[in-house]
C-alpha cells in the first residue's frame, strides 16, 4: 500500500508537473525564436529596399583640432 502511494505522489507531484513545465518553456522559447526570425527577416528586408533606394551618405571624417590633445610629457 505505501509502494501505491509513494508512486502516485511522484507521478502526479512530480513527473506530471515537470512534464507540463518542460513543455511550457519549450512552446515559449519556440514562440521567442519565431518572433526573432520574423524581425530578422523584416530588418532583412527593410536593408534590402534602403540599399536600393539610395546608397548610404558618407560623411568624409574630420580631424580632431590640435588643441584637444595632450601630449604625454605635459601630463604631471
Amino acid at each position: 500500500m505505501f509502494l501505491a502511494w509513494l508512486l502516485y505522489k511522484l507521478v502526479f507531484d512530480f513527473i506530471i508537473p515537470a512534464y507540463k513545465v518542460t513543455r511550457s518553456v519549450r512552446k515559449q522559447m519556440s514562440d521567442i525564436q519565431q518572433h526573432m526570425r520574423e524581425q530578422y527577416e523584416e530588418q532583412q528586408s527593410a536593408q534590402g529596399q534602403g540599399s536600393q533606394q539610395a546608397p548610404p551618405v558618407s560623411r568624409p571624417a574630420s580631424k580632431p583640432s590640435k588643441d584637444d590633445y595632450i601630449d604625454f610629457e605635459e601630463i604631471k
